[in-house]
């Protein structure tokens, strides 16, 4: 059988084919009946499927992150694409190739961690660089971090997605560093390398992407801070004020309390990390979105619900 990949899928498709299962939920309908909905997922993106007859038997054949082999036709419902799922089987995992199954970054991770480190060189503060050298040498470290997404889904939603967010914003601060005066670059840069490093383990990514036990508890930011003070404590005389700012800096990233920072930015180099980072963040989920869209022969993609909008991406062909 040859696979279909999701970025080839149209309506009115006849689909039969196997699919990573990203998440299952049983829901009523408005006529009372049961039905399985599903998150459908390979490298190429994700599809919604529903199951609308003997929905409950069918839910107890497979689970979340299973691998399933199914029959559908597609239709389209309020603007996106489905799959009216007729024929449904788990399938066997050792029958496929995982990297199939999971979006990946165009980009190559080992050049991009080299040019991370390369970046680090330019840090003049000692402390600061062995920071950042303890961190990024530690095997353990490296490999989660060539590999993890930046998110669960809204920006760099990719395997190796927060080693490329987190190279961007570190070149988006060198450029800063060079317009602004006053302001402590060796700082800056070290928070914009490690204001993400919790996501190593916030996130589960050897299948769907998910949240682990302490991403749901803790959260990213609170990781990050812990790993940072476990660094520090390796380094001699490593200044208390110092390390009060950087993770100061890891602190208020987020800019504001109700997107989730335990603090607002309170000095200038956490300000412009901020501003750096929430605009590669969302310059890069637009910029998928028109990926995602580019073939709907619209000069306008979906409703975007976190930008409350349309995004319009011109005549097709404009790219």
């Amino acid at each position: 059988m040859e696979r279909i990949k999701v970025e080839q899928i149209k309506e009115r498709d006849l689909v039969e084919s196997i699919f990573l299962v990203k998440s299952k939920t049983l829901a009523v309908g408005k006529s009372g009946k049961p039905y399985l909905g599903l998150v459908l997922m390979d490298s190429s993106g994700e599809i919604e499927g529903r199951v609308w007859e003997e929905a409950e038997e069918v839910s107890r054949l497979f689970d979340q992150d299973d691998f399933i082999k199914l029959r559908g036709r597609v239709v389209s419902y309020q603007g996106s694409l489905q799959i009216a799922i007729s024929q449904i089987k788990k399938y066997d995992e050792g029958e496929v190739d995982l990297k199939d199954f999971q979006p990946v970054t165009e980009k190559d991770s080992e050049r991009m961690f080299q040019e991370l480190k390369k970046i680090t060189e330019q840090v003049q503060d000692q402390h600061l660089k062995k920071l950042l050298n303890l961190i990024l040498e530690d095997e353990k470290i490296a490999k989660l971090f060539k590999n993890a997404p930046a998110a669960k889904s809204m920006h760099h939603a990719y395997l190796g997605g927060l080693l490329e967010h987190t190279l961007s914003v570190a070149r988006l601060i060198r450029l800063a560093s060079e317009h602004y005066q006053n302001i402590n670059q060796d700082l800056l840069l070290a928070g914009g390398i490690l204001h993400d490093i919790g996501k190593i383990y916030e996130l589960t990514y050897d299948r769907a992407f998910n949240y682990s036990d302490e991403g749901k508890l803790l959260g990213h930011i609170v990781i990050g801070v812990e790993l940072i003070e476990e660094k520090i404590k390796n380094i001699p005389d490593f200044p208390t004020e110092l390390a009060m700012l950087l993770k100061h800096m890891i602190l208020s990233h987020h800019g504001q309390y109700e997107f989730g920072s335990p603090k607002r930015p309170k000095i200038v180099e956490a300000i412009i990390l901020y501003y750096l980072e929430d605009m590669d963040s969302k310059v890069s989920s637009v910029q998928s979105l028109i990926k995602k869209e580019k073939e709907t022969g619209s000069k306008w993609t979906s409703y975007h619900r976190l930008y409350d909008r349309f995004i319009y991406k011109g005549e097709k062909g404009d790219e």
